[in-house]
């Protein structure tokens, strides 16, 4: 993607199911499950690098010790930062001649994250902006065990302001600060209510104290808690949570909305975002990892008994698209796939575009994450290309002009060619990571190989998506048109983006996107510019109703275009300035048809079609364009 946009964050947990020492006999260290939480969340740096947390719970802790902790850091490369503290204090304790590794006793004693349950979370912060006050696991915390609580997700909710005003409905004092803050205040106020009722209930039995708190333990319901604080949630989000007396959950939004899988033995539990990660890590095939069901609540108790049960009424499944289009790591078997396929599905556009001239065309990719797509555009085209030098091959044959120089222009004169004709500065993205630096600096971040493309030749470059343009307008377009082609075309293997995303996208301001900046301008070409007004009174009166938001329509903004009208203006917006390159600029999206041909168990296109899978999401984008007309930035919810 060439425009950096912040999306989804990735969590992991560990939960061993055998004493630590069962580790150290088997696998050679003490610190095996320690270990696999890094790794897990390593192979899912791709998810977030504005932060990162882990947090860990040691079991059947004795009274006076500490059995909860957490690290957290907002620094540059904080997942290293981490866990490097982190052994740092290992070993610092192994040469003090504290801990004996040899000994797992001594680990769990001695080292903080020497526990039986572990969880982490990697942050690309849509919200809350980048102190570590905004970084997961957010703690909530309590001389009772069960009443502790550690929580970090991969989530975005649109209502948290009601979910704010509930709660001082109920006579809290929430902060007004995060859909995260929210959560997990609502969480804790059930988990409370669960444990006092069982308090109140063992205390008329005239139960002892250590009695009281082994029963509580014993009975807490995390399910029912789950239930009973997720009523109100609207949005895409997996949660995961830890209780200080070492239960855990992870629960997942009732559209599949975001990605949830896991692996389970008899010695450990783990969850991640994705599936390849676990493995990688745990040394597994496909059919080994389960994907968490949307709408289901995963329970772990503190003694290992485990269930999976749903919490919330199910809806349609709208699992995002842009989770495979983009963010999860192209690894997996089914995401390279799908890659490839939304890349062979360009296939006819590209070849339109370029008047089938193989001879005269380089394709290439905008590193890297389109890397995949391209591979499926190439084979496509080597297919396409192999069909017709057979059928004129077979056609000259019986013609009797089959000769040397036809099969030579055939076949070595006019197969597709490929270049790597952009590179990205790896080492310079760290610097951009926060939008205020990346203005500055976008213009350096990609690098053009000289000389792999002739002076008039056509330039295909396959990107993942294009969002607000703003990297090809200002950096590719530009530093492309130093390879003086004849003309360049820039294939997004998503369809335009055109409305907001508050479910994991953070992108919930209209203005910046530059297909809805290409409808606008076109409507007021045509004399249209009536229809603006109109439709911000309907968002207006929209928003307004008692009832659920349920029609976007911001949709009548695009409804005069077809989607070609709307891609030839956003080509006119990038097309680079006058810098003595005179070649043509063309831009070609994914047709909605291909993109569900390509991921039909995806669904998720809100962004693209405007179709969103729960009330909030129409809110949202009825207020994101009362928020555009009115000239206020910020998101819309």
């Amino acid at each position: 993607m060439s425009d950096r946009i912040t999306h989804e964050c990735g969590i992991a947990l560990v939960r061993l199911l055998k004493p630590l020492s069962y580790y150290q006999e088997k696998y050679g260290s003490p610190l095996w499950g320690f270990t696999k939480l890094f790794l897990l969340m390593e192979k899912q740096h791709n998810r977030g690098q504005d932060g990162a947390g882990v947090a860990c719970v040691k079991l059947d802790v004795p009274p006076g010790e500490a059995f909860m902790f957490r690290e957290r850091s907002v620094k540059a490369n904080p997942l290293d930062k981490i866990f490097k503290t982190l052994l740092g204090q290992y070993n610092d304790q192994v040469d003090a001649g504290v801990i004996h590794p040899e000994f797992p006793d001594t680990v769990r004693k001695s080292f903080d994250f020497g526990g039986e349950l572990l969880m982490g979370h990697l942050r690309y912060g849509t919200s809350g902006g980048y102190n570590m006050s905004s970084c997961h696991p957010f703690f909530r915390r309590s001389p009772w065990p069960t009443r502790n609580l550690a929580l970090c997700g991969n989530f975005n909710l649109t209502n948290t302001t009601e979910l704010n005003a509930s709660l001082t409905a109920m006579g809290q004092h929430p902060i007004f600060a995060t859909d995260t803050q929210a959560v997990l205040e609502k969480i804790g106020f059930y988990l409370d209510e669960e444990h006092e009722d069982l308090y109140r209930a063992m205390r008329t039995q005239g139960l002892p104290g250590d009695e009281i708190s082994r029963r509580i333990s014993e009975e807490l319901d995390l399910t029912r808690v789950i239930t009973r604080a997720a009523h109100r949630w609207d949005g895409g989000y997996t949660l995961c949570g830890l209780t200080g007396n070492g239960d855990a959950f992870v629960a997942r939004d009732p559209s599949g909305i975001r990605p949830c899988f896991y692996f389970r033995n008899d010695e450990v539990i783990a969850f991640a975002s994705e599936r390849a990660p676990l493995m990688t890590v745990f040394d597994l095939e496909a059919e080994q990892v389960s994907e968490l069901t949307p709408g289901h609540v995963f329970v772990v108790k503190h003694h290992g008994k485990i269930t999976e049960t749903p919490f919330t009424p199910a809806l349609p499944r709208t699992s995002c698209s842009f989770e495979r289009i983009y963010f999860s790591r192209g690894n997996d078997l089914e995401i390279y796939r799908e890659r490839k396929a939304l890349g062979a599905q360009l296939c006819d556009q590209v070849l339109e575009s370029i008047g089938h001239d193989w001879t005269n065309t380089v394709f290439g990719f905008i590193p890297n994450t389109a890397e995949v797509a391209y591979y499926g555009l190439m084979s496509a085209l080597r297919e396409r290309r192999r069909t017709e030098v057979k059928s004129a091959i077979m056609a000259a044959s019986a013609e009797g002009r089959l000769t040397e120089t036809l099969l030579d222009d055939l076949i070595l004169n006019n197969w597709p060619r490929s270049e790597k004709v952009v590179s990205k500065d790896i080492k310079l993205r760290t610097f951009i990571g926060q939008e205020n630096l990346r203005n500055q600096l976008a213009s350096h971040v990609y690098d053009i190989t000289y000389g792999s493309v002739n002076p008039g030749d056509n330039l295909v470059c396959v990107d993942d998506s294009i969002v607000r343009g703003t990297t090809l307008r200002r950096s590719i377009l530009r530093i492309l048109a130093r390879l003086h082609p004849r003309k360049i075309v820039i294939v997004s293997t998503a369809p335009q983006i055109r409305y907001p995303d508050c479910y994991g996208i953070d992108m919930s301001e209209l203005g910046k996107f530059i297909a809805f900046e290409a409808a606008v301008e076109l409507l007021k070409e045509r004399g249209q510019g009536d229809l603006l007004q109109e439709v911000y009174q309907l968002c207006r009166e929209e928003v307004a109703r008692k009832e659920k938001a349920a029609v976007n329509h911001v949709r009548k903004i695009y409804d005069p275009f077809t989607p070609e009208e709307i891609s030839a203006k956003i080509a006119e917006h990038v097309k680079p300035k006058a810098n003595g390159w005179t070649g043509e600029t063309e831009i070609i999206f994914q047709k909605i048809e291909n993109l569900h041909a390509a991921l039909p168990l995806h669904t998720g296109d809100w962004y693209f079609t405007g179709k969103y899978p729960t009330p909030g999401g129409y809110r949202v984008v009825n207020q994101a364009y009362i928020n555009y007309y009115e000239k206020h930035e910020g998101r819309s919810y």
